[in-house]
């Protein structure tokens, strides 16, 4: 959407499952008090990812993402939030990886290329702790429930969408395509 249009994304922490500890939960337990069937849910999610050419793996457990919230809130003040975030999300998504372990997190900041000694002391005083807790205030507050939720001005597009789909929700708020180079 940002090669085409002129718009800038900013990420917001969502409260996904909070209260996980840190060595995971089986996704079974997550969803037993739902009335779901989980394999045809997995296999709707499947199609969906890659018809968006997104990367998902078959993961068994979901982790706690508050300390990766924490970097990715990090990283944006270093330059590098939205590949932060991509790395974590394929990480977590793709890779079945425990986002809430620092030696994780270490390796993804590796990755990207931030600077590891300042990624553990943010991360041991906990230096965007409070911007996390915002982005989880301004949630409620909006009545987000789900990820991906899209929002701009006071409407917002729920669930990973099609292209055309978020594509048609820009032109309705008059957002406009950039300029052919």
């Amino acid at each position: 959407m940002r090669r085409n249009f002129e718009i800038e994304v900013q990420w917001r922490a969502f409260p996904l499952h909070p209260e996980t500890p840190e060595e995971g939960l089986p996704m079974k337990e997550i969803y037993a008090a739902r009335i779901i069937d989980m394999p045809k849910a997995m296999a709707r999610l499947e199609k969906a990812a890659e018809g968006l050419g997104l990367p998902l793996g078959k993961r068994k457990k979901t982790y706690n993402s508050r300390r990766a919230q924490e970097l990715c809130k990090w990283a944006e003040t270093q330059g590098k939030g939205g590949e932060f975030h991509d790395a974590v999300f394929r990480a977590y998504f793709a890779d079945g990886k425990n986002i809430a372990k620092p030696g994780v997190l270490k390796g993804l900041v590796k990755a990207v290329g931030l600077p590891e000694k300042e990624a553990e002391e943010v991360l041991k005083k906990r230096t965007f702790q409070e911007a996390v807790d915002s982005d989880w205030d301004l949630a409620y507050q909006l009545g987000i429930s789900s990820v991906p939720t899209f929002v701009l001005d006071d409407e917002a597009v729920v669930g990973a969408q099609h292209y055309e789909v978020l594509e048609q929700f820009l032109l309705e708020k008059g957002i406009k395509r950039k300029e052919a180079r």
